[in-house]
């Protein structure tokens, strides 16, 4: 590796998102002199970042060598995987691949992004599909996952051979799609594979993630369970094969479907498009399903993360045109993913105070992760029998207690990284070379900016101390404003004291100072923000608007 990072006579692995969290997964592997990028997924904000919705790996470190990058496959589509691509795919002017499904999604992507045709969109339609980018031969290995056409990359570099996860786990009954066998899993490991590099997201978990099929069968007995009664089922909306599940418990339960969440439809549509739901129940409209008979409808709802914007949401409020009332049942057919706890809290209180019965998962088996467990990472480490492994797509803890397993299974060599971490998986040893930047980038209204940048940075501020503008104009007491500052019915007598303050302040700057407009600016800042203090405990940013002073 040349001190710039290119590649050499080596392979190279290194991670620019979904190593040390979960989501945003951005892969990159490094070999003779070029570059290859798995996934351009993005993540949703959280708290940390007021008033962002999306969150992007900072691509720095490609953008710069992007005359090296030869393309980007894609393992499947939901957003953690190609969520970034519409906003990134144009600047880095690479080819793209996936199978027909995710293309389709991806497609739809650009075409709102003003791309479709600007980028160029491979579509991989063979079952174990395999083409050539730059030095790497890459084949889609399709795995079961919570998704239509979930798929491992299998990766032939000159140094080896990688197999790729991707979001995977094992499913003898997937109800969508047919997941690669065992017998042609340990046919790949008996060819050799150099590095397994793998989701670690549920290997905590003590046994299998369980099947699609045995959900199938919880549905249809806990619908049938509550004859008679409006039921509503929450899922996440890209669980294809779920969608067919609760489209043939409505129909063996003599319900109608109605569905709720423009997420879902899409996703309806682009199963049909692609040969998948060709069997789904025509969907009624919100009018037809409310005049139906309360146990004759089916209703499939967005929203089972809490989202304040999505139709659960609104159907718990009394705020959509699916009316919720006591004796109702909502399903919850999806796990709460880390983070959303309150959210969801929110709308099952909501739900409760309404006389709504819930189910969840922790009370009927109506949901199965689509990651593996660890009895299935040890099934697969035993079938590919790699030489390396490289936990990705988890915490730390997570990615740290799969290298233990791994080894507790006799794989010779871990590697725990992280994002930024560049590993040199061959020749040598396997192991860490170096590390650079793998910050964090937010779309921020219309531009993306910084993760830590002067503007989030200062929204934090101000959402926790408040702000004080400060106006000085010649001849007249200062005006001071307050936003967010505990003070309710002092506040006159604070803006009152906080101006004198500010008068005070400036009226002892002596001979220079006194007619320098930074020295004036900085003592009715330091005296606004003392008072700001003194009477609230806060310590609020402060602007000072000067007009006329220090001429």
């Amino acid at each position: 590796m040349k001190k710039d990072f290119t590649p050499e006579d080596e392979l190279l692995f290194l991670a620019l998102g979904g190593s040390g969290e979960i989501g945003m997964n951005v892969n990159l592997y490094g070999c003779n002199g070029k570059w290859l990028m798995v996934d351009l997924g993005m993540t949703f904000s959280g708290t940390e970042y007021p008033g962002v919705d999306l969150v992007f790996a900072d691509l720095d470190f490609i953008e710069e060598r992007v005359e090296d990058l030869v393309g980007i496959v894609l393992t499947h589509a939901h957003e953690d995987h190609i969520g970034a691509v519409p906003y990134f795919a144009g600047e880095l002017g690479v080819p793209l691949y996936a199978t027909p499904f995710t293309a389709d999604l991806v497609a739809r992507k650009l075409e709102e992004a003003g791309l479709l045709g600007k980028v160029e969109l491979n579509i991989i339609a063979d079952d174990h599909g395999e083409f050539d980018v730059g030095p790497f031969t890459v084949t889609y290995i399709p795995l079961a996952h919570s998704i239509a056409e979930g798929n491992a990359l299998l990766i032939d570099t000159p140094h080896g051979r990688i197999f790729h996860t991707g979001d995977w786990k094992l499913d003898e009954e997937p109800i969508i799609g047919e997941p690669t066998t065992e017998e042609e899993l340990r046919a790949i490991g008996e060819e050799g594979v150099l590095a397994l590099v793998c989701d670690s997201t549920n290997v905590f978990n003590p046994s299998p993630s369980g099947s699609e099929g045995a959900v199938h069968h919880a549905l249809m007995e806990e619908v049938a369970r509550h004859a008679g009664k409006r039921v509503v089922v929450t899922t996440f909306a890209s669980n294809v094969a779920r969608l067919q599940t609760l489209g043939e418990v409505a129909r063996e339960t003599g319900r109608k479907i109605c569905v709720a969440g423009r997420s879902l439809d899409r996703i309806i549509e682009v199963a049909q498009d692609n040969g998948y739901l060709e069997d789904f129940p025509q969907p009624v409209d919100f009018d037809t399903g409310m005049g139906l008979p309360r146990g004759e409808v089916l209703i499939l709802a967005t929203g089972g993360q809490g989202e304040p914007r999505a139709a659960l949401a609104r159907m718990a409020e009394g705020n959509h045109p699916i009316e919720l009332t006591s004796g109702d049942v909502v399903l919850f057919s999806s796990r709460q993913i880390p983070g959303n706890e309150i959210p969801i809290g929110r709308i099952q209180n909501q739900l409760a105070q309404r006389g709504i019965t819930m189910v969840t998962d922790r009370q009927a088996f109506i949901h199965v992760s689509g990651h593996p467990g660890r009895p299935e990472l040890e099934a697969l480490y035993d079938w590919l029998k790699p030489e390396v492994l490289v936990p990705v797509h988890g915490e730390m803890r997570h990615m740290v207690e799969q290298a233990r397993v791994g080894k507790a299974c006799g794989i010779p060599s871990q590697v725990v990284q992280k994002n930024g971490d560049i590993v040199r998986l061959a020749p040598g040893k396997p192991g860490k070379l170096a590390e650079v930047r793998a910050g964090r980038l937010v779309l921020d209204g219309d531009i993306i900016t910084p993760a830590n940048g002067e503007a989030i940075t200062m929204r934090r501020r101000i959402a926790g101390e408040g702000v004080l503008v400060v106006v000085l104009a010649r001849g007249q007491a200062p005006l001071i404003e307050a936003v967010g500052l505990p003070l309710e019915e002092d506040l006159p007598d604070f803006l009152e004291e906080a101006a004198n303050d500010v008068l005070k302040a400036i009226g002892k700057l002596k001979g220079k100072d006194a007619r320098d407009p930074a020295a004036i600016h900085e003592a009715a800042r330091l005296a606004a923000r003392r008072a700001a203090q003194r009477w609230s405990g806060k310590r609020p940013q402060v602007r000072v608007v000067m007009a006329g002073l220090g001429d």
